[in-house]
């Protein structure tokens, strides 16, 4: 099976700032450009940070709060974020940085465990190559259903395990995956679910699939005979 990479879905026409970029010119930058955040480069191009909206917002937010007096309740932002006045005192950092050999599962992964919401994509040296949001990754959801059911067909039955397509049939409709057919082995099924809810753009996977072997008594397949017996009515 072949997953989509970093390198396939990100911008690689990247808007990016120095250190000592200003305020205004960042905000600027934001507007004319249609985006939500920018990365902060160093001299070498290597991401040190990411400033967005919300940074400036509430930098922006801060100084309101201090200048209202102590009547008020204090914003929880940093007080030096309040006054700074360039990229390197706004931004957060350190920046959370992408690969472009990277799945779109491992990005989503990085930025749902960071709380972030693009990913600057660095090369082997750090330098920085393109970026990639969220919205980037949903595309891997808009492959056709045709070519979810090819791959489905060649690359998982036929070619991964065996199985000939007039044994089990894929049927898909919006990334939804409908299994139906016998296969030899009981154990072989939840292998095949598996397989396919990885495939780039499946929503989810329903199976109908019958089985001509009950090979659960198999040591190999983990199942615990005597145990399974117990349980059985």
């Amino acid at each position: 099976m072949r997953h989509r990479i970093v390198s396939e879905l990100m911008t690689t026409e990247v808007v990016s700032v120095r250190q000592d970029a200003a305020f205004t010119e960042i905000a600027k930058l934001l507007a004319e450009h249609d985006i939500t955040a920018v990365p902060v480069v160093d001299d070498g191009d290597r991401p040190v940070g990411v400033v967005s909206e919300a940074d400036l917002l509430r930098r922006e937010a801060g100084r309101l709060d201090t200048a209202a007096g102590p009547g008020l309740d204090p914003w929880p932002a940093e007080p030096a974020r309040a006054e700074a006045t360039t990229a390197s005192g706004l931004m957060t950092s350190p920046a959370v940085t992408g690969r472009p050999e990277w799945t779109a599962a491992e990005a989503a992964r990085t930025m749902e465990r960071n709380r972030v919401k693009r990913l600057p994509v660095v090369d082997a040296s750090g330098r920085l190559i393109g970026l990639v949001s969220r919205g980037d990754l949903l595309r891997v959801f808009l492959r056709g259903d045709r070519a979810i059911r090819e791959e489905i067909t060649g690359d998982i039955l036929v070619h991964t395990l065996g199985i000939p397509p007039t044994a089990v049939t894929a049927h898909v409709v919006d990334g939804r995956v409908t299994l139906r057919g016998t296969v030899e082995r009981m154990t072989t099924i939840p292998v095949v679910v598996r397989l396919c809810r990885s495939v780039d753009g499946v929503v989810e996977v329903s199976e109908h699939l019958d089985h001509r072997v009950d090979d659960t008594d198999d040591p190999a397949s983990g199942i615990d005979s005597s145990r399974r017996d117990q349980l059985s009515p």
